[in-house]
Parts: structure tokens; C-alpha cells; sequence
């Protein structure tokens, strides 16, 4: 199985370049824009000709959630023309897609875990911006995986974990969000998910789920089970202090007291129910994935 990894800045990406090499059946080559600019076609083009992988994983996005709400263009331009360019290419050469997407496209108001079946109702540009990049590559490739997650977080990169421990070597309380609840999901074990759905879907014509039904769809991915940012950070540091690392007091504040350009939605839980019927994955316990992601930075 020969992977396309468009985007290999993101903690996914860099997660897959790690992981995929353990796995004998595997070749994965991830690309970046240098080699790859999804929203040129005959780049596209080059590295679909030069790679000529069986499944694409399209982690490349504009995340900068709150230089968003300025920068529409940008946002719009990788989100949504990028994701459908890419698809497009890949359905002309048969190749199903793995896209990555978000929570961001609901509103976060609901007030139990989001299903695949909810309406969207996006409140940020990035979140329009990922949601209109998956009706482009639904409509693109019949073949597609779209793959939300929520509050990403890995040893490597920009990230809750790592920015909560280096502010753990500075101060000893720490003022978190404690009305916003999510779904944190660990890179690598995102990572263990995607590979499997790239083995089970790398034959288009023999897709089939545990049900015998066709797979291609969207679904949910994050970690089992839920909590706050306040929950998140606790954690955390709980996780760190049995290790000797860094951990600080956790302030409970609300989410007016820490105002972003961009709303952050109240309810960022997602229901991943229907990826454990369709491919029989389910992610570990969040905090197990806190407990490992704690331990790898405090080795490195």
C-alpha cells in the first residue's frame, strides 16, 4: 500500500511519517508544499505521477483558526479549493481519499456528542472554510473518506500539551477554560486509525465495512470519552507530577475571560460510534492518550 500524505507540517502528518515505516505493508511519502501544492493542478499532477500511491491522505489545511477570520482568502483557497482539487485528481486515477476535517464545522451548542448525521452550522471561517472542503471532495470522489476529529494533540508540534508544560516551568497556577468541552484526540493513535482505513479501503471495488455495506462516508475519530480544557490541563499535569515533570495549579475560568478572535464552540464532543460499527476501531480512553503523549515529551 503506497500513501500519498499531502500536508507534512501537521501533527497527523508527522505522526503517519513516524508510524507508517513499522508497518511492513506500508510505504508512505509525505509531501509538503515544496512538492505538493494542492491548489496548483500540475502540481498535483507531478506528484500523483511520481508517487502513484493506492490511497491519499489529505492532511494539508489552514489551521490558524483565529488569523481566519482575517485571512478568509487564504483559509478558503487550501480548506476548500485545495481539498477539491486534490480530490478530483485522485478520482480521475481511481484513487480513493482519506480527508481530514474538524468539529469546527458544527455550531457547539448541542448539548450531547456530535454524530455524522447532525447539521452543520459553522460559527468561524475556518470552520466554513473545512466544511465547504468537504462538500467539495463529496462531490469530487465518490471514493472518500472524511475524518473529523477534535483538539489534536502529539509529543511533536504546537499543541495544548505541550504549551500547558512549558507554562508549567514558568508559574505555578495556570488560568484554564473550563466551559468548553471536547474530545481530545492523540496523534498517534489518530495515526493507528487512519492506517487501518487506508488497508480497508485501498481496493475501491472491494470496500466493504463490517456490515458488508459500502464504507465511503464521513465519520468521527477522536479519543474515547470527553472533558473540558480545565479537565485537559489537569490531566496533564497529573500525568507529569507522577513522572518528576513539570505541573502547575489549574484555575478554573470561563470562556469570557479568555475571548479569541474566533468563537470556540461549547460543545466540541464527538460520537465516534459509527467508525467502531463500520471498521471495528475504536480509540483508547483520553486520558490514556494524555498518559503516553506526557511520557514521550518528558523522554525526549
Amino acid at each position: 500500500m503506497r500513501l500519498l500524505i499531502a500536508g507534512w507540517q501537521g501533527q497527523v502528518a508527522r505522526a503517519l511519517v513516524e508510524m507508517a515505516p513499522a508497518c511492513p505493508d506500508v510505504s508512505a511519502c509525505a509531501v509538503g508544499r515544496a512538492a505538493l501544492d494542492i491548489c496548483e493542478a500540475r502540481s498535483i499532477e507531478r506528484a500523483l505521477s511520481g508517487i502513484s500511491p493506492t490511497v491519499i491522505i489529505n492532511s494539508a489545511a489552514y489551521t490558524a483558526v483565529d488569523a481566519a477570520e482575517t485571512e478568509v482568502e487564504r483559509a478558503y483557497a487550501l480548506n476548500r479549493d485545495g481539498a477539491r482539487m486534490l480530490a478530483e485528481a485522485a478520482a480521475r486515477r481511481g484513487i480513493p481519499i482519506i480527508h481530514m476535517s474538524t468539529d469546527y464545522v458544527f455550531d457547539g451548542n448541542k448539548a450531547s456528542p456530535y454524530t455524522e448525521d447532525d447539521a452543520t452550522n459553522p460559527v468561524t471561517v475556518f470552520g466554513h472554510s473545512k466544511l465547504e472542503g468537504e462538500e467539495a471532495v463529496r462531490a469530487a470522489n465518490p471514493c472518500h473518506i472524511i475524518l473529523r476529529t477534535s483538539w489534536v494533540f502529539s509529543p511533536g508540534g504546537r499543541n495544548f500539551v505541550k504549551s500547558m508544560l512549558a507554562q508549567a516551568t514558568e508559574r505555578e497556577r495556570i488560568r484554564v477554560v473550563a466551559d468548553q468541552h471536547g474530545s481530545p484526540s492523540y496523534a498517534p493513535h489518530l495515526v493507528t486509525a487512519i492506517l487501518e482505513l487506508a488497508r480497508q479501503v485501498s481496493a475501491p471495488e472491494e470496500a466493504a465495512g463490517a456490515n458488508g455495506q459500502a464504507v465511503w462516508g464521513t465519520y468521527h475519530a477522536a479519543n474515547s470519552g470527553s472533558t473540558t480544557w480545565h479537565g485537559f490541563a489537569e490531566e496533564i499535569f497529573r500525568r507529569s507530577a507522577a513522572l518528576g515533570g513539570p505541573h502547575a495549579d489549574v484555575e478554573a475560568i470561563a470562556s469570557l475571560e479568555y475571548p479569541t478572535p474566533a468563537q470556540r464552540p461549547a460543545n466540541a464532543v464527538l460520537g465516534c460510534s459509527k467508525l467502531e460499527t463500520t471498521f471495528g476501531l475504536r480509540l483508547p480512553p483520553w486520558q490514556q492518550a494524555v498518559g503516553e503523549c506526557v511520557e514521550r515529551i518528558l523522554q525526549d
